[in-house]
């Protein structure tokens, strides 16, 4: 039917305006007697799916099974089709979302839908298990591929601004131990920045070391990891910005004299920052809102 059609391929204004029109369409289904809402999930529709919060038969469609005896929970279980996945940007996000997909099913079928086991015995727990292992192995690799290359630049920065503090520009008054510039406003800024640079940079190593030793079950892609890489990423770009700042600084104290460098300094101190956000910012942006954003399903949907 056009219905079933348009729902998988996910235009929403034309399914909603025919189930208005003629509400016992939501009864319709294709040649796996799947309804338009079990397509819906299969599809990743997330749109369409909304419609039945506002149905009062929820129950009954959630409860209804398909040719092979899988339920609307069965259907959040298997793997979304390559052209919903293609959508989202690395493996880790992508079992991210198809967990919210599943959680989200879950809570709106009934508990004895949960354990219905379909015509292969799987219940939707096990069905989500068995077909999204490749695509947890392929998640857990590039949480640890990325967290690994993050931990080095990491470790690094931690190094040098540890041993930036005790060699301060100019130098300690030989007498009394006391940094030369120490009642400069340019030194303040130097110890300010250095100190936010190591803890910052420390910070991001300890979080990407959690990353590395995680468990990795199904529920850490969820929040668990993606916050933890969050938090790395952040604090790795602020260490960044920080450490520019340092050396900045240092470099205006010891050629304060030579006031024509200055707009040179800030302009090349600038440019790691703006590689990593070129770079890394749109993953930690995309990864932030897909963890901490509004939800992809409308459940006050009118």
């Amino acid at each position: 039917m056009a219905i079933v059609r348009a729902t998988e391929e996910g235009i929403y204004e034309f399914v909603f305006e025919m189930v208005k029109a003629v509400p016992p369409l939501v009864w319709s289904h294709d040649a796996k007697s799947r309804n338009i809402f079990a397509v819906a999930v299969q599809y990743r529709r997330a749109k369409i799916f909304s419609l039945i919060y506002r149905l009062n038969i929820k129950n009954a469609l959630a409860s209804s099974v398909d040719s092979t005896g899988n339920n609307l929970l069965h259907m959040a279980g298997m793997l979304a089709p390559s052209t919903s996945l293609d959508r989202i940007a690395g493996a880790a996000l992508q079992m991210q979302r198809e967990l919210q997909w599943f959680q989200e099913v879950e809570r709106i079928v009934p508990a004895m839908v949960r354990g219905h086991s379909n015509k292969e015995g799987l219940t939707p727990r096990q069905l989500f298990t068995k077909s999204h292992e490749d695509m947890m192995s392929k998640g857990e690799k590039w949480m640890k591929d990325t967290a690994s290359s993050c931990t080095v630049v990491g470790a690094l920065i931690a190094t040098i601004m540890f041993a930036a503090v005790f060699t301060v520009p100019g130098g300690n008054d030989q007498t009394i131990g006391v940094p030369i510039f120490v009642n400069k406003k340019l030194f303040l800024v130097f110890i300010v920045s250095d100190a936010l640079s190591l803890f910052s940079s420390s910070t991001s190593v300890l979080m990407f070391l959690g990353i590395l030793t995680c468990r990795y079950a199904e529920e850490d892609f969820l929040e668990s990891l993606p916050r933890k890489m969050i938090i790395g990423l952040s604090t790795l770009f602020f260490s960044i910005v920080t450490m520019m700042t340092t050396f900045s600084a240092a470099l205006l104290l010891m050629l304060q004299e030579e006031s024509w460098i200055l707009k040179p300094i800030i302009c090349f101190a600038s440019i790691p920052v703006t590689l990593f956000v070129l770079m890394q910012f749109p993953l930690l942006v995309t990864m932030a809102i897909s963890t901490y954003g509004p939800s992809i399903f409308d459940r006050k949907m009118k």
